[in-house]
């Protein structure tokens, strides 16, 4: 391998990372700024509040998202396969 080739495989790599945390970590920004915007309105303090309805949310996108992430996974996978084949 190449150093090019090298830096083809790091972008790549980082590109899915980010094709992969970005929903997930976009969904829990968004429903911790609605709980606190809540606790704000409410003046309810309460840190348990804004824990579980991050972790619930969470857990029900990534089970949602998971064809997706699978896929964008196993295509990566494949790339860095073909690569070490033809290498």
């Amino acid at each position: 391998m190449t150093a090019g080739d090298v830096l083809d495989v790091g972008r790549d790599a980082i590109l899915v990372c980010i094709k992969l945390g970005a929903p997930i970590m976009l969904v829990s920004l968004a429903i911790g700024l609605l709980v606190s915007f809540f606790q704000a309105l409410t003046q309810i303090q309460e840190q348990t509040l804004t824990f579980v309805p991050k972790m619930l949310i969470t857990l029900v996108v990534s089970l949602f998202l998971m064809p997706f992430m699978l896929g964008t996974l196993s295509s990566f996978t494949e790339r860095i396969m073909d690569r070490i084949a033809s290498g």
